[in-house]
């Protein structure tokens, strides 16, 4: 009898997990098959600032204006990637926006109300960490650290002074009537038909929805087989407390617009900044979300993005202990 009400218990988690992801999933695919369609070559994110600091916060801004929780926000940040827009902007949007969105405030709001700490705290700490990430990531090559459908298409669209033409492997030779110098001629951006940039949505979301069925049934067989209870009962010390609530959020893996009600159901039990470490976490990275991000970044990126955000929400949530306990 027990295995079966084990299985009836992961199926039951696994459902509502994807149920939950699966729409902000397909809200990221039509804002990106919008942005193809609108904006085929994609000139205007390449326009956006690549400056170390600017470009992460400028990425963390359009989050704002996005309502897709971190499942619906991979798709986007790949358009942006692949539109040849600043790595900075992209990371700092992927990580970040997840966080900055209308529902995720409104929900946060919702959730504590009389807490108005943590209604600055989140959208500040993941802010700092979105930095901390694109500084982090920026120091690996592009080429080892970016998928190698994703880095040829991001290639096709970056100006001629960041990717040469061997690099970029097309393109036609001519001379510029400036200098006199070989140049590329770059070639008229067609708009996709709405027939074509339908079809690629359709694949994008298949791919993408194969890969969050596989990471919600992972979340929810680890969460049958590890009840949260044993985590929580660590809520009451500062450090310990800290470590607890962010493998919590890596293993339960809900969907940030949402995880604020999820952490109501807990905060008297553990501390202010395990609290803040469990909103901070889940939307840069848990178990469904590493088959997203693994279709941007390359494993080595995956594990650096891992070990960055692990090592940046501890010092947050330790620093957060020490000003509220």
């Amino acid at each position: 009898m027990q295995p079966i009400a084990s299985f009836a218990t992961a199926w039951a988690l696994f459902q509502g997990l994807l149920i939950e992801a699966l729409p902000f999933l397909l809200i990221g695919v039509l804002i990106s098959a919008l942005a193809r369609w609108l904006a085929p070559g994609g000139r205007w994110l390449r326009r956006l600032p690549a400056h170390p600091v600017l470009g992460p916060l400028t990425g963390a801004a359009l989050g704002f204006a996005l309502p897709a929780c971190e499942c619906g926000n991979v798709p986007v940040a790949r358009r942006l990637l692949v539109a040849g827009a600043p790595l900075g902007t992209s990371l700092g949007f992927l990580f970040a926006a997840p966080v900055l969105n209308p529902i995720v405030i409104a929900s946060t709001w919702a959730a504590f109300p009389e807490q108005p700490w943590l209604l600055l705290a989140r959208p500040i700490g993941a802010v700092l960490l979105a930095l901390a990430l694109s500084a982090l990531l920026a120091l690996v090559p592009e080429a080892e650290l970016l998928q190698a459908d994703v880095l040829a298409e991001r290639r096709l669209n970056q100006p001629l002074n960041q990717v040469s033409l061997l690099e970029r492997r097309s393109g036609l030779l001519g001379n510029d009537p400036a200098t006199g110098l070989a140049t590329r001629l770059e070639p008229a951006t067609a708009r996709p038909s709405l027939n074509e940039v339908l079809n690629h949505g359709i694949t994008e979301f298949l791919n993408l929805a194969l890969l969050l069925v596989a990471g919600c049934a992972v979340a929810a067989l680890v969460q049958t087989t590890l009840p949260r209870q044993w985590l929580l009962g660590l809520g009451g010390m500062p450090t310990v407390s800290i470590l607890a609530l962010m493998a919590l959020a890596v293993v339960i893996s809900v969907c940030s617009s949402v995880d604020a009600f999820l952490a109501l159901s807990f905060a008297a039990q553990v501390t202010p900044g395990a609290l803040l470490a469990f909103l901070l976490l889940g939307p840069v990275i848990d178990l469904k979300l590493v088959g997203l991000l693994g279709r941007l970044l390359r494993p080595r990126g995956l594990l650096l993005t891992t070990a960055g955000a692990g090592l940046g929400v501890l010092l947050i949530g330790q620093w957060i202990n020490l000003w509220r306990l």
